[in-house]
């Protein structure tokens, strides 16, 4: 079998070294970085532009900023309305997206490369960026609509333990804030202007495009997106989080099941430990029903229907979060079984056995990743934001391949401390 195995994961890699991303890579004269994938397969282009600008830039007291500036940005630009935007783009056939997170906000658009497509969708991106509306009657209706969506999720279990969590995994750094009915109640015209002007610039902008489109093309589109934005450089980070502290919080609720979280700030983007924590997270509760936290939790003794866990790299560190839900009068037990399950993977690490499957999985899957231009998109332009290597994508599966047991274990050592886990718990008895 390992034989077999090992001559999969030589092809897998061989197929990607044939078939690897060529990322080009340049910086605007303002000071906009473009990442380009050609992609002439479709007759389409993809566009993300990424800011940072996501909701670890929220003023203390105004949180929810971010998510609402992003969120009204395209509802009207120069002398477009929202009703002309929406009727032009679909009679493009083109289409607006994009969101904000905890570290960034993005614009994206898809749109047809045919010149008398492409023009006219770039010309109202272009507005988009340059000249938002912020219209005044827009922002009422949707802070109106947030507040409403805010109340709503602070009844359902989940939304609780998760605000929750955040805010003890960071209490005194930006991460940790999370949006309020009241924080966004406070929210002005003027400060979301303000945020725009701020945040939204050439120099804090990182511009992917992948597409039917050559070089000189890609730097044309790419040019007359950043010169849209203002002169502006990428703000200064806050100190990262302070380490963890192990703190527990049961919160009451009516909901049957418990709704409990374990975790701490663990590793930022692009950290050389990522490649073994992913590949150790599988076995440990990353790969569904062959992992050691389904199998002991689930399997052997029925406390909950999933159980997981995951690393989420940010631009700062982010955390690890293990997950779970069960009966109310087991959430205790449960908990004792998932602290034993880390302690004894972070102790002992990965068999010789979990390494090999965890490895086929992660390598065999990753193709599966890059398998549509909107996938592509989405790993370039994380990319060009986190700055990491142009060819992260070509080295993906040599870099799980090349992880050891011993790798795992130190990686976990050093991220994951059993002792300082965050605890919340909803809905518990």
């Amino acid at each position: 079998m390992k034989p077999l195995l090992t001559a999969i994961f030589a092809l897998f890699i061989s197929h990607a070294a044939q078939a690897g991303v060529a990322i080009e890579h340049w910086t605007t004269a303002n000071g906009a970085r473009v990442h380009f994938v050609a992609a002439r397969s479709l007759p389409m282009l993809d566009v993300q532009i990424d800011f940072a600008a996501g909701s670890m830039f929220d003023p203390a007291d105004k949180a929810g900023l971010a998510a609402l500036t992003r969120g009204i940005l395209d509802l009207g630009a120069a002398e477009r309305d929202e009703t002309l935007i929406s009727e032009q783009l679909a009679d493009l056939g083109a289409v607006l997206g994009g969101g904000a997170d905890t570290d960034r906000a993005s614009v994206t658009l898809r749109t047809l490369s045919a010149k008398d497509k492409l023009e006219p969708a770039l010309a109202i991106l272009r507005d988009i960026l340059r000249q938002p509306r912020f219209d005044a009657a827009i922002l009422e209706r949707e802070k109106t609509r947030t507040i409403t969506s805010l109340k709503e999720a602070m009844t359902r279990p989940d939304s609780i333990a998760g605000k929750a969590f955040w805010e003890a995994l960071y209490p005194q750094h930006p991460y940790g804030r999370q949006a309020s009915p009241e924080s966004v109640a406070t929210l002005s015209r003027a400060d979301l202007l303000g945020f725009h002007q701020r945040l939204y610039t050439a120099g804090n902008a990182s511009i992917t495009l992948v597409g039917d489109l050559s070089r000189q093309q890609a730097e044309q589109i790419a040019a007359q997106l950043s010169t849209a934005l203002p002169n502006g450089a990428a703000p200064t980070l806050p100190p990262p989080p302070a380490p963890a502290k192990a703190t527990s919080q049961a919160l009451a609720h009516p909901a049957s099941q418990a709704h409990i979280y374990l975790g701490m700030p663990s590793i930022e983007r692009g950290h050389p430990d990522y490649f073994p924590l992913l590949v150790g997270n599988y076995t440990l509760g990353g790969g569904g029903f062959v992992s050691r936290l389904v199998k002991e939790v689930r399997d052997k003794r029925g406390f909950a229907y999933s159980v997981y866990s995951y690393f989420a790299p940010l631009r700062q560190t982010g955390p690890f979060q293990i997950g779970l839900q069960t009966q109310r009068k087991q959430a205790g037990e449960a908990i004792k079984v998932v602290r034993e399950v880390l302690g004894d993977f972070v102790n002992k690490g990965p068999s010789e056995e979990e390494l090999v499957a965890a490895k086929a999985n992660l390598s065999g899957s990753f193709p599966l990743r890059l398998d549509s231009n909107s996938k592509l998109l989405a790993n370039v332009a994380a990319i060009a934001f986190y700055s990491l290597p142009l060819d992260y994508l070509d080295q993906y599966q040599a870099k799980v391949q090349a992880v050891t047991a011993g790798d795992v274990k130190a990686a976990f050592s050093r991220h994951v401390r059993p002792a300082d886990l965050v605890t919340v718990t909803v809905a518990a008895d």
